[in-house]
């Protein structure tokens, strides 16, 4: 299989010519949880939001998109994960979700952890909404030294983003 132009696709079964976004259905922390945690209060998961209630307080996540620059070619490879917002910054998205106008940058916290990495923390990041209602778009802040977030910004091989792909799809 040659995962940078075609792959079958576990959603609908086709064959599809292109990198297939590698998304990640819930938060981290969300996939953890028992399914007695997940009955628990308000404890939500949808396509585009996800709150969890706990005895010490809420939580609040949104989907995303993550673009990983690939060494030599015009289109990244895209992830779909999830970000943690403050409540403010959640209250706000949500109100706006169907705001085509709607620009904004808010600040998130990583909230999957990507394979193939190692995280002591979550990497913070930029979510920057965008006009037209796409997903909005998370930019992680510069950390010399995290290895997923030195990968972000100078990029990973052709053969790294086939591996990713072929890992999920192959």
């Amino acid at each position: 299989m040659n995962t940078l132009n075609t792959f079958i696709c576990q959603s609908c079964s086709e064959e599809h010519h292109q990198w297939p976004a590698l998304v990640f259905p819930c938060p981290s922390v969300y996939a953890e949880l028992s399914e007695e945690e997940k009955q628990y209060g308000q404890t939500e998961l949808n396509d585009d939001f996800c709150v969890i209630e706990r005895p010490d307080g809420y939580s609040f996540f949104i989907r995303v998109v993550l673009i990983q620059k690939v060494a030599g070619k015009c289109d990244g490879l895209e992830y779909g994960v999830w970000v943690s917002l403050s409540e403010s910054s959640f209250l706000d998205y949500n109100e706006n979700f169907n705001n085509e106008n709607h620009e904004v940058r808010y600040f998130g916290w990583l909230s999957n952890w990507m394979p193939g990495y190692i995280y002591s923390d979550s990497v913070p990041m930029n979510v920057e909404t965008k006009k037209g209602n796409d997903r909005p778009e998370v930019i992680p802040h510069q950390d010399p030294e995290h290895p997923f977030v030195k990968d972000y910004y100078a990029g990973i091989s052709l053969e790294e983003a086939e591996r990713r792909v072929a890992a999920v799809f192959g």
